[in-house]
C-alpha cells in the first residue's frame, strides 16, 4: 500500500496510522514459514514502513480501546496519538477530540505500536478461556500475566514499559479481552469450541491480526530468549495441533512464581 501511495506524498505531509500489525523483511528466497528466528531488524512497525517507503518524516500512531461499534454509537471513549513530534500529537488531538472522545499524547511511538500489536495475542487467549466456559478469576489471571508478557516482548523489540501501562496497553488489552466484537477474541473462542483455524479464517470477513502476529512474535521471542509462555502455547494451538485445554493445563503448571519483576523499587 505504501509503495502505491508514496509517489503522492511529500516531506511536508503528516501521517497518523491505526495499523495493529507487523511487516517483515526477509532474505531472498525465505518465507515466514521457513524462518525459525526473527530479529528486530526483520520486523517492522507501520511507522517504520511509512518512513522507509515514502519521504514522510512526521509520523504518528493511533491506538487504544476503540471498538468501532461503540465509537459509532458515540459512547464515551479515548485514544492515544503517539509520535516523537509534538506537532503530530497536537494535530491529532485537534482533529479527533470531541465531547465523547478524549485524545491523549505519548512520545513513545514504537512502544505504543508494540502494545497495540501484542495485545491481539492475549485477546485470542481470552476468547479461548471464554470458549472453555471459564470465569472472571481466569480472565483476571490471563490479563495480568498477559500484560507482563507484552512488556517483556515489547522491551525486547524496542518499546518502553510506560507505553504498556496506558491506553494503548492496559486500556486496549482489557477492552479487547472482554469483547465478543473483537475478531481476535472470536478466533480464540471458536478454537476452544473445537473449530480448526482454517474453518475460522475461511468464513471471517475481516482479518484477525493476532494470528499472524503470533507466528512472528514466537520467532522473535525465540531469537531474544524472552519468556513468552502464552504466545508459545497459542502458537502450538494454532500451528502444531495442540488443543486449547492442553495449552491451559501447561500454563497453569508453568514454573514461574514471580509476579512483577520489570519495575524497579
Amino acid at each position: 500500500m505504501m509503495m502505491n501511495l508514496s509517489p503522492y506524498l511529500h516531506p511536508y505531509h503528516i501521517m497518523i496510522h491505526g495499523t495493529k500489525g507487523f511487516d517483515i523483511k526477509l532474505p531472498e528466497g525465505e518465507t515466514l514459514e521457513t524462518m525459525k528466528l526473527l530479529s528486530r531488524e526483520q520486523v517492522k512497525t507501520m511507522s517504520e514502513v511509512i518512513k522507509e517507503e515514502s519521504v514522510v518524516v512526521r509520523v504518528g500512531c493511533l491506538a487504544g480501546p476503540n471498538l468501532s461499534k461503540e465509537l459509532a454509537q458515540r459512547q464515551p471513549s479515548a485514544t492515544v496519538v503517539a509520535s516523537p513530534f509534538q506537532e503530530v500529537i497536537q494535530i491529532g488531538k485537534k482533529l479527533l477530540r470531541n465531547d465523547r472522545f478524549q485524545v491523549y499524547g505519548n512520545n513513545d511511538l514504537v512502544g505504543v505500536e508494540m502494545a497495540g500489536v501484542l495485545k491481539n495475542i492475549i485477546a485470542i487467549a481470552s476468547g479461548a478461556l471464554s470458549g472453555l466456559g471459564h470465569g472472571e478469576n481466569a480472565k483476571g489471571l490471563l490479563i495480568s500475566r498477559g500484560a507482563v508478557e507484552m512488556i517483556y516482548l515489547g522491551r525486547a523489540l524496542g518499546g518502553n514499559t510506560k507505553a504498556f501501562l496506558g491506553l494503548a496497553g492496559i486500556g486496549d488489552l482489557v477492552t479487547t479481552c472482554n469483547s465478543p466484537m473483537s475478531r481476535n477474541f472470536t478466533v480464540g473462542y471458536r478454537l476452544a469450541k473445537g473449530e480448526t483455524l482454517d474453518q475460522i479464517l475461511g468464513d471471517m470477513h475481516e482479518v484477525a491480526e493476532g494470528v499472524n502476529t503470533i507466528k512472528i512474535v514466537k520467532k522473535c521471542a525465540d531469537y531474544y530468549k524472552v519468556r513468552a509462555p502464552i504466545t508459545d502455547r497459542l502458537y502450538k494451538v494454532l500451528f502444531e495441533g495442540m488443543t486449547v485445554p492442553e495449552a491451559l493445563e501447561h500454563l497453569m503448571r508453568y514454573p514461574l512464581d514471580v509476579d512483577i519483576d520489570f519495575i524497579e523499587d
